[in-house]
């Protein structure tokens, strides 16, 4: 029996606010590397025998204190990566009116692949062949895994696993920032899937003294 923990990555430095993606040069954020750090101290009790995460740097930065609590090297799996989106390396958030102008309405046109991004099929495959891939590894070493990825691929596989549907409300995603979905498996057949949220309290406090600062 062994358990592989899929992590989001920490908060990332965006104060332009763009849709980043795979873009590289982005890094944590002060926060996002407390968050990386809470992560690593939750999971010190647990039989970690292998680390592995995204080419992305907020990935990697995430990985590194798990790393180096357990003295392991952190792995490169492409397959962890996030996905791809039309509007990467713009502002999409409410009131930026990118989603609003007719010309990238073609771009919406169809949720269910998604037609603006990876499909949701491919983005499943992928993150479910770094999961066993990561499983195995640590199945051999008689242990646990942590694979460190983003938000839709994780979410993606969570639904893929639980065989829901793919195509969904993004603003009902439960895989919040620096999140661990953890799935259980007994030998390669899935037996359960935990969520938890180990850097909660640090937003919690984030966003406390952000109120603070705007009074």
């Amino acid at each position: 029996m062994t358990t592989v923990h899929m992590l989001r990555h920490g908060e990332v430095e965006n104060p332009q606010g763009i849709l980043y993606g795979r873009i590289p040069g982005f890094h944590l954020s002060e926060l996002g590397v407390a968050m990386a750090k809470a992560v690593a101290s939750a999971v010190a009790d647990r039989p970690i025998v292998h680390v592995v995460a995204s080419p992305l740097e907020r990935a990697q930065e995430t990985a590194a204190p798990i790393a180096e609590k357990f003295g392991l090297p952190v792995h490169v799996d492409e397959d962890l990566i996030e996905s791809t989106n039309w509007f990467e390396g713009r502002r999409v958030g409410v009131g930026d009116g990118v989603l609003r102008d007719p010309r990238n309405w073609w771009v919406l046109r169809n949720p269910m692949l998604p037609s603006w991004g990876e499909p949701y099929k491919q983005i499943a495959e992928r993150m479910s062949r770094a999961m066993h891939a990561a499983r195995k590894a640590a199945e051999a070493a008689g242990g646990e895994a942590v694979c460190v990825s983003h938000q839709l691929p994780i979410w993606t596989l969570r639904r893929f696993m639980e065989g829901k549907r793919l195509w969904h409300d993004p603003r009902r995603r439960q895989c919040a920032l620096a999140s661990l979905t953890s799935f259980h498996f007994d030998g390669d057949r899935l037996t359960g899937i935990s969520y938890s949220e180990p850097a909660a309290h640090l937003i919690r406090q984030s966003s406390t003294a952000k109120r603070a600062r705007g009074a």
